[in-house]
């Protein structure tokens, strides 16, 4: 069982690399999702609303969603960055966008497991080699998935799906919706594949995941359903696959959760 294949085959993380060099100023962020790797030097990150940071060692700052923020490199070192912005479909209502936290920082000395890729970003990035950026970019891609790992396995977040997915029971339920949208799951099922009672089960799924887990399987039904529209799939396709027997059901729930009607570039709203 892996309990992150489905979600990051519906929506795959991306990563575009944008900087790399030494910083000797100060510079702005917008709020987009970014990742920047600090190799060296020392940096104060300034946020609003928020005590400023200061970082003098190898550290990994991860803005999954996007918030505004800043930069000021050390006036005398400078700061060694690389930086990319990320997209992890928070958009579309994935829950890895939705569910980690607003930032994540790993100093790379509690954290030597990613030294080597961090290493290999490096290399990549003061080079001058053909390909280098299509490189650095599936670097990040790949660094975004090892986050995200250490985010569930470290279980830094209480609540959501990402807290789901490190409750051995409840990822055994969330990876049976994930991989199969279009079952017609009920509660007895669902609890049955967690190893739990009904109501246990039921209780324990809406403390941890913030949701019933009928709700939440028609949330995840939304936001495969959004990825197979922009891919261009009719609406009829796209209800077949994610569990409804008629377009005009699926547009119904499909307008209640996002607010529009169901359509991709080559169709009209239902």
């Amino acid at each position: 069982m892996d309990p992150f294949a489905a979600l990051f085959g519906h929506v795959t993380p991306r990563a575009r690399t944008f900087f790399t060099g030494t910083l000797c100023q100060t510079a702005q962020y917008t709020d987009e999702g970014h990742l920047h790797f600090l190799n060296g030097g020392g940096l104060t990150l300034v946020q609003a609303d928020r005590s400023a940071l200061r970082f003098d060692e190898p550290t990994l700052l991860f803005f999954p969603r996007g918030r505004v923020h800043s930069f000021s490199a050390d006036p005398e070192r400078g700061a060694d960055l690389v930086c990319a912005t990320v997209e992890l479909g928070g958009a579309e209502g994935n829950p890895i966008g939705l569910g980690l936290p607003e930032l994540v920082v790993l100093p790379l000395a509690s954290h030597p497991a990613l030294m080597p890729i961090c290493d290999l970003l490096l290399g990549e990035a003061f080079s001058e080699r053909g390909g280098r950026q299509p490189a650095l970019d599936r670097l990040f891609d790949y660094l975004l998935i090892l986050i995200v790992r250490h985010v569930v396995e470290g279980g830094l977040v209480a609540t959501g799906v990402l807290a789901g997915l490190a409750d051995p029971r409840l990822a055994r339920a969330l990876t049976a919706i994930h991989d199969a949208p279009k079952t017609s799951w009920t509660l007895d099922d669902l609890a049955a594949i967690a190893g739990m009672s009904r109501s246990r089960f039921a209780e324990h799924f809406r403390t941890r995941i913030g949701q019933t887990p009928i709700d939440y399987l028609t949330a995840w039904r939304m936001t495969v359903a959004r990825q197979l529209l922009a891919r261009g799939k009719p609406v009829q396709s796209v209800a077949l696959q994610v569990g409804y027997q008629s377009a005009a059901a699926f547009s119904r729930v499909f307008t209640r959760v996002t607010g529009q009607a169901p359509r991709n570039a080559n169709e009209k709203p239902i």
